[in-house]
């Protein structure tokens, strides 16, 4: 009679055991997706930044070499190149006033089921191009 007592006991002993690994394999599954959660979002902030540095770095270009060509028009810039999957970029320049232009920039990128959109008005301050250089601009100081 004792041996059937001690094999039940190695049974429940094994059952428990099993069941014991199986909580901590969800429990670590919920992790490990909770960090795939957070790796894709950091990854699409940083395109985000990226895309809005593009951006805004084309349309200071743009307007400074096209004058008011481009003014009012929603321009689809490719993304393709930057290897951004499935991203997308617009640059609307708004009217030139006081040495200042707004930009609109709308950008997009998807990783996965996630897509991160932006949107955002920004302003480019213009320089006279006599005064380009650094150093010869004029300071708001007046010195």
């Amino acid at each position: 009679m004792k041996r059937r007592k001690r094999n039940g006991f190695v049974l429940v002993l094994v059952i428990t055991v099993l069941a014991v690994i199986g909580i901590q394999m969800f429990a670590l599954a919920g992790i490990a997706n909770t960090m795939q959660f957070q790796s894709h979002t950091a990854y699409l902030r940083a395109c985000e930044r990226n895309l809005l540095a593009s951006g805004l770095g084309w349309a200071k270009q743009n307007i400074e070499n096209e004058g008011g060509e481009i003014l009012d028009k929603t321009i689809e810039l490719d993304a393709g190149r930057m290897d951004i999957r499935g991203s997308a970029l617009g640059v609307t320049i708004g009217t030139l006033s006081d040495g200042e232009a707004e930009v609109q920039i709308n950008s997009s990128c998807t990783r996965g089921r996630q897509t991160l959109k932006g949107d955002g008005r920004y302003r480019i301050e213009l320089y006279d191009k006599q005064e380009a250089t650094p150093g010869t601009r004029k300071s708001a100081a007046g010195d």
